[in-house]
């Protein structure tokens, strides 16, 4: 049994995650990797998760964080312009799921329901029949997301909450999304009516980091970053609002996360 089969599936390693899924945990963790003492890691992360650093602006990293939150080179991650298609706001892997009932069911994963992950009924219930959109993201990925689409941007609402892991074996566990801290807003787009877009926290993730308060969105304009840890962008979509590509689709029900980078199409508006 690995380490997170041990902290999620045994009694003594669930009273430890307990612990380490405290915000105190994770805000001590994050303020270790603020400072130039963390610098240390940065090698060894890159070389065990393959990361390729000809990608990405490096110059000037004193801390762990400073590499985790490092922006990419410009046109690494071209966003398409066409206002008809809808794009991944993050590099991660995405599933796609049915919002039936006010309840989205994955499958070998936790059920939950829109209502619980927003915390607003009334909200939660313009979604149903709709589709949610979950990218997760890895540590290898890129921790810097943009928005979905253009349009007039609601408030940032945050959902204060614990910080579990978003790997599948957390999500077997317990229904992680709607424990986890997160934040989310709404964007009225004009090709896809209003979008939800969320951002969830995960274990030793201590800060989520949005730039923009209420005002305008900008379709492939940075919208912030997370901190150190995996963690999670989801997208509500109401119903009718896209069609998501076939591959997708097909890959969800099976049980099959796709990988999608930044900018790259993965629909585009319903006709």
């Amino acid at each position: 049994m690995d380490s997170l089969g041990f902290l999620y599936k045994t009694v003594c390693g669930r009273i430890i995650l307990k612990a380490l899924s405290a915000r105190l945990v994770s805000k001590a963790c994050g303020r270790f990797l603020d400072s130039s003492l963390s610098h240390f890691l940065i090698k060894g992360f890159v070389r065990n998760n393959n990361i390729n650093l000809d990608e990405y602006q490096t110059d000037g990293i004193k801390t762990f964080n400073q590499f985790f939150r490092r922006k990419i080179k410009d046109g690494a991650r071209p966003f398409d312009a066409d206002p008809n298609k809808l794009c991944a706001p993050c590099d991660g892997l995405l599933s796609v799921w049915n919002i039936e009932k006010g309840m989205v069911i994955p499958v070998k994963q936790s059920q939950y329901t829109i209502a619980s992950l927003l915390k607003d009924e009334a909200t939660a219930q313009e979604y149903d029949g709709g589709l949610c959109l979950v990218f997760r993201l890895c540590v290898d990925n890129y921790h810097r997301y943009c928005y979905a689409d253009s349009g007039a941007k609601g408030p940032n609402i945050l959902i204060p909450g614990v910080l579990h892991t978003v790997r599948p074996i957390a999500l077997e566990a317990r229904p992680v999304f709607v424990q986890n801290c997160r934040e989310w807003t709404t964007i009225q787009s004009g090709a896809f009516g209003k979008i939800i877009q969320m951002e969830v926290g995960a274990m030793l993730v201590g800060r989520i980091v949005n730039f923009e308060g209420a005002g305008v969105a900008e379709r492939g304009k940075e919208k912030g970053y997370f901190e150190y840890g995996g963690s999670t962008i989801i997208l509500l979509l109401k119903k009718g609002a896209a069609q998501i590509n076939e591959e997708i689709l097909q890959n969800s029900k099976a049980g099959i996360e796709t990988p999608v980078k930044m900018g790259s199409v993965i629909g585009r508006k319903m006709d």
